[in-house]
């Protein structure tokens, strides 16, 4: 492989001149400590909690490295990854795990980038072992309490309420830390920054989360409907157990399959307890949040109702939205990322007034590898604006305008479990197009580019010949152009490699931070699905009651779709698909195959249009 040294790191591997005070130049801290020698510690502190009910309370581990020169006197602040994969998944596009080596008790291979960048620049680096996982005790609960206070309990100890002890017992305090902890990190790790940014500890003063949960409710159901069965909590917690303890917690996972209710996917205390947005108005930390509006995994809805609940409680915050699918920014674009995040960082934990909060508020990747900025997303000049959905007049497609159409029409179609997401999208003119088991309106060809921004809302008036069905919505825009691929979440790893930090010789083994770089995949279809949203029919009054429908009684229901930021190019068509049930959104799909009825009285999409009903009467839908 071939290594490439970028710029940002001229003084990779070359010692650091002996000082003892930060060095600031260009608005940024500089690579003034050394590395190689700086001091490495495993903590341990207790927390308040006995998951695995032995008598004992759990204790949380964690790793620290930090400069030297923090023992001489420098103040530094924490760059914290909280984290639950350390031994068994790994973190990062190439997999790397904790590993202390040579049996000391220290920590020698440290995942990720932020020890070999951040520590020459004047911080210490935490990585923390959830509850229950690595080095710490106890079992995992999937975004119960106990993993909720892990990174709080931590705070504490660095700030001087709690007690924290080396492995030989000794009392170890934090003396050397200048009382700010940034969290970061992506999937459950950025979960966890969410989950004690929404606990308000003193001490937090930003929370990066990449790619994360927001509540747990939405991770495993959809409005009601399970998308994730089979005691799903349970079985992360398996995975992020290590193999030894896997049968000595197996009663904690039997218990959380006991309250999550796969059978109703209704929403109950269980969950309450892992949704963070009821909270968002005790956070106190920054919030920089980075997500992939095409993930498929921890889904775009997170951090959207998160962002909104941030906005309503005035947190500072920001914001960049990949094409991309359930991928770090590292690896989705790099040198942009470390610069930002280091600007970021040195503003809200060293106090440099590096004009990052001037700056626009969001970065949106409108095509691969095309960034924009905007003040703030929704993009402002966003309006919620009515497009109804008319009637067919021919047996084929509806059709879709700002106007609304006759109220006394309705069309039927069938419930199909077995429908599959590219027979949903297909066009009708598609000789192979499903005909029966959906309901397709189509704009005329855009007259102009029509940009949304925000969440869409499928409203529509719906009649059952049954008790139980789904409805579903999806957004589809017809039209070739150059697209992000969900192939590898849209990325594809590099034989070469960069390196973004200094490298160091721990315990005999090297600690370097060289890393595969990383290409965008792209694809050029036809038709390209926008976004998506289901509900459970049981469910339209009430998540937490299940209600069963009445045959034959017109219900108001209301689709969510996932978030969304998107341009309709002129020339293409808006498509908007009804269904029941359908497998591309990894649901338990409903078999009762019911007749659903749409009644066309007030059966509408509101879109978040970028210039509102104006602009998308200058796109074609007047």
């Amino acid at each position: 492989m071939t290594a490439a040294v970028l710029p940002v790191t001229p003084a990779l591997a070359q010692p650091a001149p002996a000082t003892t005070e930060l060095v600031i130049a260009d608005g940024v801290t500089q690579p003034v400590f050394g590395y190689a020698d700086s001091v490495r510690e495993r903590i341990f502190v207790t927390s308040d909690v006995d998951t695995d009910a032995d008598g004992a309370l759990d204790i949380v581990a964690m790793d620290i490295i930090r400069p030297k020169a923090s023992d001489e006197g420098l103040r530094v602040p924490v760059v914290m990854d909280a984290s639950p994969y350390y031994s068994t998944v790994c973190r990062g596009n190439e997999s790397e795990c904790k590993g202390d080596l040579d049996g000391d008790g220290l920590n020698d291979r440290w995942p990720l980038f932020y020890d070999n960048y951040f520590v020459p620049r004047g911080y210490a680096v935490v990585l923390l072992d959830m509850i229950g996982t690595n080095n710490s005790t106890g079992c995992p609960v999937t975004g119960g309490l106990a993993d909720n206070i892990s990174a709080p309990t931590a705070i504490d100890w660095l700030n001087g309420r709690r007690k924290g002890f080396d492995a030989a017992g000794n009392e170890i305090v934090a003396d050397w830390h200048n009382g700010k902890t940034g969290m970061i990190g992506k999937s459950y790790d950025g979960t966890l920054a969410n989950a004690a940014a929404a606990s308000g500890v003193e001490g937090l003063a930003t929370i990066v989360p990449i790619s994360a949960i927001s509540n747990w409710y939405d991770y495993s159901r959809s409005n009601g409907l399970v998308t994730r069965a089979n005691n799903y909590s349970g079985s992360l917690s398996n995975t992020v157990t290590n193999p030894n303890r896997r049968a000595y917690c197996a009663p904690v996972r039997t218990q959380l399959g006991q309250g999550g209710d796969d059978v109703t996917g209704d929403y109950n205390d269980f969950w309450a307890e892992r949704d963070y947005l009821p909270h968002a108005n005790k956070v106190r930390a920054s919030v920089f949040v980075v997500h992939g509006i095409n993930d498929d995994n921890v889904r775009a809805d997170h951090f959207s109702k998160w962002w909104y609940a941030l906005a309503e409680n005035n947190v500072p915050r920001k914001l960049w939205l990949t094409g991309t699918g359930h991928i770090d920014p590292f690896d989705f674009r790099r040198a942009e990322w470390v610069d930002t995040l280091h600007r970021w960082f040195d503003f809200w934990l060293q106090g440099i007034d590096n004009g990052i909060m001037r700056e626009p508020m969001a970065d949106v990747e409108r095509l691969p590898d095309v960034w924009e900025t905007h003040a703030d997303w929704p993009v402002p000049g966003t309006q919620p604006t009515q497009v109804f959905l008319l009637p067919a007049t021919d047996g084929g497609a509806g059709g879709l305008s700002v106007k609304s159409g006759p109220g006394n029409k309705s069309a039927t179609f069938q419930d199909t479990p077995t429908m599959s997401q590219a027979n949903a999208i297909r066009h009708p003119s598609d000789p192979q197009a499903n005909k029966d088991n959906r309901l397709v309106f189509l704009s005329e060809p855009l007259k102009a580019p029509l940009h949304i921004s925000g969440t869409p809302i499928v409203r529509i008036k719906a009649s059952v010949n049954g008790t139980d069905t789904s409805f579903a919505g999806l957004l589809v825009d017809y039209g070739t152009r150059e697209r992000f691929s969900t192939t590898g979440d849209g990325i594809r790893t590099l034989t070469t490699e960069d390196c973004w930090g200094e490298a160091a010789n721990f315990g005999g083994h090297a600690e370097e931070a060289c890393y595969r770089q990383v290409a965008k995949t792209v694809a050029s279809n036809p038709q390209e699905l926008v976004t998506k949203g289901i509900i459970d029919g049981l469910n339209l009054d009430s998540l937490s009651v299940s209600t069963p429908l009445l045959p034959g009684e017109k219900n108001a229901v209301d689709v969510p779709l996932m978030p969304e930021d998107y341009v309709f190019e002129a020339g293409h068509q808006i498509g908007v698909i009804l269904l029941g049930s359908y497998s591309g959104y990894s649901s338990r799909a409903k078999q009762t195959r019911a007749e659903i009825t749409v009644h066309f009285d007030s059966t509408r999409i509101t879109l978040p249009v970028v210039g509102g009903r104006k602009a998308a009467v200058a796109a074609g839908l007047g």
